[in-house]
């Protein structure tokens, strides 16, 4: 991913660059455990971070040794995962996860030679996982440069306030609002997100 090349794109923006300038560089680093980034995520699914951090570390405390593996999970009962503070749903789709990296070949090898369209037919395969998660794989585990969460609520509430809307940006609004951002539109996200969660204007 060139952040420079991501910047100097972003920065002609005659939008964005107003925002641009009161952030730090954006910063993305691979992640190589991909069933470990899925389950992150699956955890996290409709829960504030707070929350969604202490039952995650309840699940990682059950499992014997450091790494987290699809076979250390699939021997754990459902009851010491409910008492982790997990779903019956959510155990059921971390277990889907976990059968699934069991019984395929899903590695760095595999996936770099997929495009984003490839990856997110192959994962949405897994009941639980959805395409928010699949996007936020891309952008945070593959570090994909071009992903546009059009679900997520704090990409809606950034592109708000930047164009000035009065009512979130419906799908069709942002496709044509961030086509100008292309190949580069994970890079933009980042900077929504920030926008969202200052509520700057």
């Amino acid at each position: 991913m060139d952040i420079d090349l991501a910047l100097e794109k972003l920065n002609k923006d005659d939008k964005m660059w107003k925002f641009i300038k009161y952030y730090e560089r954006p910063y993305f680093k691979p992640k190589n455990d991909y069933f470990q980034s899925l389950m992150h995520s699956i955890v996290f699914q409709q829960l504030s971070g707070k929350v969604a951090n202490i039952i995650y570390q309840r699940l990682t405390d059950l499992l014997p040794g450091s790494r987290i593996t699809p076979k250390k999970i699939l021997i754990l009962s459902n009851n010491s995962m409910r008492k982790a503070g997990l779903s019956l749903q959510k155990i059921n789709y971390i277990k889907n996860l976990a059968n699934y990296f069991d019984n395929n070949i899903f590695n760095r090898s595999k996936v770099e030679e997929m495009s984003n369209e490839e990856i997110s037919l192959e994962l949405i395969k897994i009941k639980g996982i959805g395409q928010w998660t699949v996007d936020m794989f891309l952008m945070f585990s593959l570090n994909r440069s071009d992903v546009m969460p059009y679900s997520d609520l704090g990409i809606q509430k950034g592109m708000k306030i930047v164009f000035d809307l009065k009512e979130l940006p419906k799908k069709n609004e942002m496709k044509i609002f961030s086509e100008k951002w292309k190949p580069y539109r994970t890079i933009a996200c980042w900077y929504l997100w920030k926008i969202a969660d200052d509520g700057v204007s």
